[in-house]
């Protein structure tokens, strides 16, 4: 199983980014995915999760209305398009698959 985060980076207060998870080694269309988020100093936390075909999605309270879980099976991606970004939402995030992670990318909101 391999997960490779991109599309992080330094963003100002209300602006936007798009990350993306490329997935493989396993068959992508058959499992839910999820992003997880850690900021400094604070545990890792569950930001977003998917079902499988794409149906059902479900956003923690946080990033409820700004951010959205998004994926392409035919391209084995999963994405986080994040609006109205927050200092708050500095972290590194992580997209995650049965006890598998990422190496992360880092999200920096700050003027």
């Amino acid at each position: 199983v391999q997960l490779v985060e991109s599309g992080g980076g330094l963003v100002q207060p209300g602006g936007s980014l798009r990350l993306s998870c490329a997935a493989s080694g396993f068959t992508f269309s058959r499992y839910a995915m999820t992003w997880y988020r850690q900021a400094p100093g604070k545990e890792r936390e569950l930001v977003a999760t998917i079902t499988s075909a794409g149906g059902s999605t479900d956003h923690a309270d946080a990033v409820k209305g700004r951010f959205t879980i998004a994926r392409d099976n035919a391209k084995n991606t999963l994405y986080l398009h994040m609006n109205s970004l927050r200092p708050e939402d500095t972290a590194v995030y992580y997209c995650h698959h049965r006890g598998n992670w990422g190496q992360g990318t880092q999200v920096t909101v700050s003027s």
